[in-house]
């Protein structure tokens, strides 16, 4: 018999495994539905993800080969609860900043922004 053989029931590693690190749906498609709005109106053209274990992040792009006009990220584990959702622009400078991505995304024209 071996002594050396021990049940874990609790495993600390398997609450970092279900964490998400991503949009979840509902707030990918408010994202998606402003994004084709703004490829509509011909102010997008393009988009990226960037992903982290602390932040997910929608890039905006006027052109395929410039910078990020502005991105919409999600913050995991935010500092204040209003740093959850951000909306920076190419630079990390914070131009909004809410709890709520509806609230963020809410009456803002991105042509004065």
């Amino acid at each position: 018999m071996n002594n050396n053989l021990r049940l874990i029931i609790d495993n600390v590693n398997k609450k970092n495994i279900e964490e998400k690190h991503f949009f979840e749906k509902n707030e990918l498609k408010i994202i998606l539905d402003l994004y084709a709005k703004m490829v509509s109106e011909g102010s997008w053209k393009d988009y990226g993800l960037n992903i982290s274990s602390k932040q997910v992040g929608f890039s905006v792009f006027k052109n395929t080969t410039e910078n990020a006009l502005y991105k919409i990220c999600k913050n995991f584990k935010p500092k204040n609860k209003n740093l959850k959702y951000l909306i920076t622009d190419a630079n990390g400078k914070i131009f909004r900043n809410s709890s709520d991505l509806n609230n963020l995304l809410k009456n803002i024209n991105w042509k004065k922004l």
